[in-house]
Parts: C-alpha cells; sequence; structure tokens
C-alpha cells in the first residue's frame, strides 16, 4: 500500500508514521507533504494508493488540493476540529479522524480503505478487460465553438494549445484565435491524439506543430517557446520533463 501523509505538524507526522507501522508494517510511506503546492507537486509525481490529509494546512485548507490536481486516491482525513466532516466527505473520503488519532480509530479507518480498496481493484480489473476487448480509441477531430449567438467549430489540426487560465479552459488556434470552451484539461487530454498533444503543466495542453524552440530552464524544467506566443512562459513541469522529451523523440 502506498500512502502520502499531508501534515503541517510535524510531531503530528511521526505520530501517524508511528501509528501506520505499527498496525501495517508493510505499509509504504511514499512522501510527506506540508503544504498545498508540495501536496500538488507529489499527486502529479506519484501512485498513491492512500492519502492522509490534515485539513488545515499552513497555506489553506486542503481541500484546494482538489481544485488544482486530480486526486485519483482514496482519502483519509484528519483534523483538530470536526466542523468540516461534511463537505470531507462530498470528496473522496474514506473516513474522518480527529486529533489527536488513536491507533483503534486508524485501525478502523484502515479496515474500511482495505474493502474500498478491493472493491476498487475488481472494478479495475473489469474495466481494463473491457478496454481490452475494445476497438482503438476515436480521437476529436473537431471542436464546437460558440461566438456570441453563432455557432462554429475548429478543426483539431487547427489548435496550438489548450490553457486553462481564471477558472476557464480557453482553445488557442495557429492563427492566434482565443475561444472559451466548457471542457477541463483533463478531459480533453483523454480526447486527442496523443500523439500530437501533450499535457506539459496543470495550466496547458500542447501540440507539437506550436513548438518553435526548447531550452533548459532552471530546476531541471525546459522553457518553450510557441508560436503562437502564449502570453506567458511556457514551462516543462519538472517532473514530465523526462516523458516530454520522450515523447518529443518518439
Amino acid at each position: 500500500m502506498r500512502v502520502l501523509i499531508i501534515e503541517d505538524e510535524a510531531p503530528a507526522v511521526k505520530r501517524l508514521i508511528r501509528l501506520l507501522s505499527m498496525l501495517r508494517p508493510n505499509i509504504q510511506i511514499i512522501a510527506t507533504a506540508d503544504s498545498i503546492e508540495e501536496a500538488c507537486e507529489l499527486f502529479e509525481k506519484h501512485t498513491v494508493d492512500l492519502a492522509f490529509m490534515d485539513i488545515q494546512l499552513a497555506d489553506g485548507q486542503s481541500f484546494k488540493i482538489f481544485e488544482k490536481v486530480k486526486v485519483n486516491c482514496p482519502v483519509i482525513f484528519t483534523t483538530a476540529h470536526d466542523e468540516f466532516a461534511l463537505k470531507a466527505f462530498k470528496v473522496n473520503s474514506v473516513d474522518y479522524l480527529l486529533k489527536p488519532i488513536e491507533d483503534g480509530q486508524l485501525e478502523d479507518a484502515l479496515a474500511k480503505f482495505e474493502i474500498h480498496f478491493q472493491q476498487q481493484k475488481s472494478i479495475a480489473n473489469v474495466q481494463n478487460l473491457v478496454k481490452m476487448m475494445a476497438a482503438t480509441p476515436k480521437h476529436r477531430k473537431r471542436f464546437l465553438i460558440k461566438t456570441g449567438n453563432k455557432l462554429s467549430f475548429v478543426a483539431v489540426e487547427d489548435v496550438a494549445f489548450f490553457l486553462s487560465e481564471a477558472s476557464a479552459t480557453f482553445l488557442v488556434t495557429t492563427d492566434n484565435q482565443r475561444f472559451i470552451i466548457d471542457q477541463t484539461l483533463d478531459d480533453l487530454e483523454q480526447e486527442v491524439n496523443e500523439d500530437n498533444f501533450f499535457r506539459i503543466n496543470r495550466k496547458f495542453l500542447i501540440h507539437i506543430g506550436c513548438i518553435e524552440r526548447m531550452e533548459a530552464y532552471f530546476n531541471n524544467r525546459l522553457l518553450l517557446q510557441t508560436t503562437p506566443e502564449a502570453g506567458q512562459e511556457v514551462i516543462v513541469s519538472r517532473q514530465r520533463t523526462r516523458e516530454f522529451k520522450l515523447w518529443m523523440d518518439s
């Protein structure tokens, strides 16, 4: 079981690790994070089976993590207060533990997760079988665009990149037209041809044809020059740089 701990109080982290090691000796703590930003990076970098998440972090409530990245694993929330219980169960929550966490509470939460995990594993096996039997998925050929009261479409080959900004998703064409579309980058990433499009970070999904130049950037990242220009720095995140290079070289 691969576990991520998101907690900004060092004593609480140590106590949780000690209890987990005692109750589940084979558990693997892959990382810990003490902020929303660091947690988002870890969720993008690692495959996680279960996350323990303190609700009140130093830089805000951990619910913001779900707004910034896709959290695919179940979550056990920990907190010193109980007023967030309802909100916690609206996301991926398996359980809600009040601090200080006791070993009995933690055992019950882990048992609940393990039942859930086995159910999800069975469902995933069936879904994988269906995917293997299915035909090659079809990729998007065009996107419906609304401008005022008019409807038109943009062919996928005319898309330079998709941009998530200010809680909206924009389609930017090769001739630098910008349209709002009613889809998230996560959805679009599944619908476009991965041979032509690459998700370089949380904000950009780009077409290979719009990349004019690449150069090394600090912290092991890449800075891209695109046509048309994006109006901001287009940076391949550190976690995706290696995969991006392989994609470019394929």
